[in-house]
């Protein structure tokens, strides 16, 4: 599991790990079942608090990403197949509305953003 920890983002550490870890998931990187390490070992290896460790693998858990077995450890979830496509719908909106925002910061037309995104898919 690879996560980056950036001190000069706005976003809270605990929520840099949640979402690091929820594309992860989403992108198959993390497959169902799969052991994640535990939060003093995650902490340690990324150098922060174990508290924050925990705020991150209890907001994962409270979404359905990890499941938590007393004294096992938190495992990636088996996750419903249509939350799975729903999740990755988000992200390519997510996505798609930056590439509009910087599109219409350098003048494009939708027309021109169209043609775009029809080549790139094609592509």
């Amino acid at each position: 599991m690879n996560i980056i920890i950036s001190n000069s983002s706005d976003e809270p550490i605990y929520m840099q790990i949640v979402e690091q870890i929820k594309e992860q998931i989403v992108r198959g990187e993390l497959a169902a079942s799969q052991p994640l390490p535990s939060i003093r070992n995650l902490a340690k290896e990324l150098k922060i608090s174990v508290i924050t460790t925990k705020r991150a693998y209890d907001e994962l858990e409270r979404d359905g990403y990890i499941v938590t077995v007393a004294g096992k450890g938190s495992y990636v979830a088996e996750m419903n197949q249509e939350m799975l496509r729903e999740t990755k719908i988000k992200m390519v909106e997510d996505k798609m509305n930056e590439a509009v925002i910087t599109a219409k910061l350098v003048g494009l037309t939708i027309e021109e953003l169209e043609e775009m995104l029809k080549l790139i898919y094609e592509g």
